[in-house]
């Protein structure tokens, strides 16, 4: 079973509580998406998954019904009890926690490998995936929902309108692919955006490995922070004229043109040429 609508306002009302903008609570509220989502994760039993932003759990119980163990993290003290009430008779642990915040160690002790299913908020759901990959390589594979331009800049190539620092990230550590997009009306309440499901896998290794990822980052943020500027001049005092052509990058070329190896190489020429990273 799942959550509907009804079912939701019905759980909502006898405590008198309103889901909160603050917390970017918008909550799926139609048993065929969630499901849809849950098939997309591919989870089953044996599986360990991770949800983020649980709210009353009708994705819960759709990720409980693949045989998935489930690990549902929520930061709204009033939700998390009935979130426990609704998912009480399945194999998921409720958590009532600030993922932004959390012990990811700690947590994700039990598996060596998770997988993040979740409806982000959308207020912190790049910040909070750029985090996670960065740090937390337990969750090997991510699909989650995210306000559609946030993934869409998730998922970018080199060269489309998308494509900025957060998409070299991804790169970095992943592949990622925008694999479905979410109508509003599924949604309570319902939003003013569009939402797209955005599937991340990570790589075995790295794609660059050259450098350390905090100069990798570095050079990525001072290019990108003049976006509109050549990198000539974006990157002035941190790479040096020399590096553009030993890394085979035009000094006129812009940042949106550059995949994660030209960054890698432009990063490591900067380093071995005693420049600061950022």
């Amino acid at each position: 079973m799942t959550l509907s609508r009804r079912e939701v306002l019905d759980l909502l009302r006898p405590d008198g509580i309103r889901l909160s903008k603050a917390l970017g609570q918008n909550f799926v509220v139609d048993p065929n998406t969630v499901r849809r989502i849950a098939r997309l994760a591919s989870v089953g039993a044996g599986d360990h998954v991770l949800e983020i932003g649980a709210g009353l759990g009708s994705l819960t119980l759709a990720l409980a019904e693949t045989g998935a163990s489930v690990t549902a993290v929520e930061v709204d003290k009033r939700l998390a009890p009935l979130l426990g009430e609704v998912v009480s008779s399945t194999d998921v642990t409720v958590v009532q926690a600030d993922a932004m915040t959390l012990d990811w160690t700690g947590l994700l002790a039990d598996a060596p490998s998770w997988v993040l299913v979740a409806n982000l908020p959308y207020n912190v759901a790049t910040p909070l995936v750029a985090d996670l990959l960065d740090d937390v390589p337990a969750i090997t594979r991510m699909l989650v929902m995210v306000q559609k331009e946030a993934g869409e800049r998730l998922a970018a190539s080199p060269g489309s309108d998308a494509y900025g620092a957060v998409s070299v990230k991804v790169a970095q550590w992943a592949t990622a692919s925008v694999v479905g997009r979410v109508p509003r009306s599924v949604f309570l309440p319902e939003p003013k955006v569009d939402s797209v499901l955005v599937s991340i896998e990570r790589r075995a290794e790295p794609a660059v490995t050259a450098v350390p990822p905090d100069v990798l980052f570095g050079v990525v943020r001072a290019g990108f922070g003049q976006r509109r500027k050549m990198l000539r001049r974006s990157l002035a005092g941190i790479v040096s004229p020399d590096c553009f052509e030993a890394a085979g990058v035009r000094p006129e070329a812009r940042p949106e043109e550059l995949d994660v190896h030209a960054w890698g190489r432009l990063a490591a020429c900067a380093t071995s040429s005693g420049l600061p990273p950022s």
